[in-house]
């Protein structure tokens, strides 16, 4: 049973898809201009755990490393206070065992609790670089799949207005994180990712509503019969968001530093996801003509399926 009745979302669908244009506009100019911030995983430089016996304040270890020409160095908890995790970006004909020379003596000095270098790990500027072209060609191959996927499932104004959802959520996502000059890494990748299937997701759910009213009511425009099945389907839509961001959210406030971008793409991704799922991929469809002809089952399935007993 649908909680809201006779909600137009199809009437909205105008407005909604210009300020999904607005905001995907704003995102490719900021994708263009300022560019993602990207992390080492991509851009590639060292990265130093260390262990302290009680919590240490991070201030004075970035006034420390930016004394000694580290400036560029992002340092955070990691897991809890007493853990600090250390980003460097590559530096020419340095390695980590000279690395390590120089910075332990700095760090040890920035508290009175023994500290314990945990480890040192240094990314090549050529594997992240590789790292980057991988991670694009994930969400490449991601998106291609599911284009295939929902044609054969579906049909292919589906198959369409599903991917076009998708783009709109990956864009947007990405937008943000461009704005804000937020890090962009490994594990925000694997979030943006993490979007795609669960926009995905919404978008079937509707999807196979839409397909299951074309084919039990012959009297309503295809207008009127989307417009019934994201009636249909809108609460468990928002239920199922709703329960995400709770975790999410929690996530980002307790979590620590390290996870924070990750469950922001999240939040980000599931909220855009959720609007997406209702306004672009059905309002895709309804553009494309999907119509009840379309999702008849062929009548020789029809005569096969009576013949059996």
């Amino acid at each position: 049973m649908a909680l809201f009745k006779e909600i137009n979302f199809m009437g909205l669908r105008k407005i909604a898809m210009s300020i999904s244009l607005v905001l995907i506009l704003i995102s490719l100019v900021s994708l263009f201009t300022n560019k993602l911030n990207v992390g080492i995983d991509f851009t590639g430089g060292s990265v130093i755990e260390v262990g302290y016996e009680e919590a240490v304040d991070l201030k004075p270890v970035r006034a420390a490393l930016v004394k000694a020409g580290y400036g560029d160095a992002i340092v955070q908890h990691f897991g809890s206070a007493k853990e600090v995790l250390i980003r460097l970006v590559p530096r020419e004909g340095q390695n980590k065992a000279e690395l390590s020379s120089l910075l332990i003596p700095i760090l040890a000095e920035q508290t009175s609790s023994k500290m314990d270098v945990r480890r040192v790990d240094f990314v090549g500027p050529q594997v992240g670089e590789e790292l980057r072209e991988d991670g694009g060609l994930a969400v490449l191959y991601a998106l291609i799949a599911i284009l295939i996927y929902v044609s054969l499932r579906f049909e292919y104004r589906f198959s369409l207005g599903a991917v076009a959802a998708l783009i709109h959520d990956v864009i947007i996502t990405l937008g943000v994180f461009s704005i804000l000059q937020l890090d962009f890494d490994l594990s925000v990748l694997a979030a943006i990712l993490a979007v795609i299937g669960y926009s995905l997701n919404d978008t079937i759910v509707v999807f196979d509503r839409i397909r299951e009213n074309f084919r039990k009511i012959r009297k309503k425009t295809s207008f009127e019969v989307i417009n019934m099945s994201i009636n249909q389907t809108i609460s468990r839509t928002l239920v199922t968001s709703l329960t995400t961001l709770l975790v999410l959210i929690a996530l980002y406030t307790f979590g620590g530093e390290v996870i924070e971008a990750f469950a922001l793409a999240l939040i980000i991704g599931v909220m855009v996801g959720t609007y997406s799922s209702i306004y672009v991929a059905s309002a895709s469809a309804l553009a494309l003509g999907i119509t009840r002809s379309d999702m008849l089952i062929p009548e020789k399935e029809d005569v096969e399926a009576e013949a059996q007993p």
